[in-house]
């Protein structure tokens, strides 16, 4: 019987072992894609519902604008490395949502949610470019589904996943709104790792280049990021999003690469 659930643990992990998009890592997410999409589209409906949404009609064109620029440059990115199925069944949407908040977070099936506290750091069109290029970039690497996955994983084990996955909708959908840092409000939230950092630091950069936005305004908006932490409690997007004089430097490295995509619109 041991023998049968070590096996059943390995077939498991095997299982779900996947490759992030475009940079080539494995990772493990137990989740599946039409589950995640279906967690994320009920989990961005809820959070809409309980929030209000920016009366301020230019942030909110903004965010849209630049949304449906970085999503068309994301989609024409994955059609070119033959990987548009990564993106099957997602269905683009960016609201601006009011709140002191200084964060911001994409969901998988392009899912993307702003609040007004971050407008202030972004200042302009392209500081918001950075953003959103950095948290879709999260979703398309399927980040969330391997924090979520980890997650499950600690508190289940991998024999009792499968029950725990189909009994227990709430934690999920909790794990799903931790996992995306989506707001104090919500429960804890689950640290970005610094490699799913970088990962989302390089991808940002070639998804927000591919919309015409030059990557070289990344590094300013880092560092009015880490401006406003003033040293003090760290901002709700720092309790996911560590930052550090390293990471910008790290940054300024990958604009090159992220350069050749870039054709100014």
């Amino acid at each position: 019987m041991k023998k049968f659930f070590i096996l059943l643990a390995l077939a498991l992990f095997i299982d779900a072992c996947k490759t992030v998009p475009v940079t080539g890592r494995k990772q493990v997410a137990f989740i599946s894609n039409n589950e995640m999409l279906s967690l994320s589209d009920a989990s961005y409906q809820n959070v809409l519902a309980d929030s209000k949404l920016s009366t301020n009609q230019a942030q909110t064109q903004m965010i849209k604008r630049v949304g449906e620029k970085i999503s068309k440059g994301v989609e024409k990115f994955f059609e070119e490395k033959n990987m548009a199925s990564q993106l099957e069944g997602y269905q683009w949407e960016f609201n601006l949502i009011e709140s002191d908040q200084v964060n911001a977070w994409c969901m998988p099936g392009g899912k993307v949610a702003f609040y007004t506290g971050i407008m202030p750091i972004c200042e302009d069109e392209n500081g918001v470019a950075v953003v959103m290029g950095h948290e879709i970039a999260h979703a398309v690497a399927n980040h969330g589904n391997e924090r979520m996955s980890q997650a499950l994983l600690q508190q289940y084990g991998e024999v009792a996943l499968a029950t725990a996955m189909q009994n227990s909708a709430q934690t999920t959908q909790a794990l799903a709104l931790q996992a995306y840092g989506v707001g104090s409000t919500y429960l804890g939230v689950l640290p970005y790792s610094r490699l799913q950092e970088s990962e989302a630091d390089q991808l940002g950069l070639i998804f927000m280049a591919m919309a015409g936005y030059d990557p070289n305004h990344a590094p300013a908006f880092w560092e009015r990021m880490q401006n406003a932490s003033g040293g003090n409690e760290p901002l709700e997007f720092f309790s996911t999003h560590p930052s550090s004089a390293t990471r910008i430097e790290s940054i300024k490295r990958q604009i090159p690469e992220a350069m050749q995509y870039y054709k100014p619109q």
